[in-house]
């Protein structure tokens, strides 16, 4: 089990605001002169900033301590070893079809697939 540190979620500031309720939950780097969260000061927010990242063994793993391999066609799903350190991500833009041939392959080769068809 990996645990990897946390941050505060970084927010548009007044992201609360009744006025600003069209503000969607997403960060903007602040550049507004007077801007109290752009210098930094207490009480307005966090920034992200480097020294929020994880440590290097750590960075771009799950929670069960395999790293996920992003796949977009057969030739990068058989360079995923099939052992327990790698699983199989497929991209967002594959279509269904590719998914389910690309499943029976991973099925075949022992490659565990973490979202396989969503459909």
């Amino acid at each position: 089990m990996i645990k990897k540190r946390t941050h505060p979620k970084f927010r548009v500031p007044n992201f609360g605001l009744k006025s600003r309720k069209g503000v969607k939950a997403r960060w903007r780097k602040q550049r507004g002169i007077d801007s109290k969260l752009r210098i930094k000061e207490k009480g307005y927010g966090a920034s992200p900033s480097i020294g929020y990242k994880n440590a290097k063994g750590v960075r771009f793993t799950r929670q069960d301590g395999t790293r996920e391999v992003l796949i977009h066609n057969e030739k990068e799903l058989l360079a995923v070893s099939s052992g327990v350190k790698e699983v199989a991500v497929f991209a967002h833009d594959i279509s269904v079809r590719k998914r389910v041939a690309l499943l029976k392959v991973a099925n075949a080769k022992g490659i565990k697939v973490v979202n396989s068809v969503s459909a």
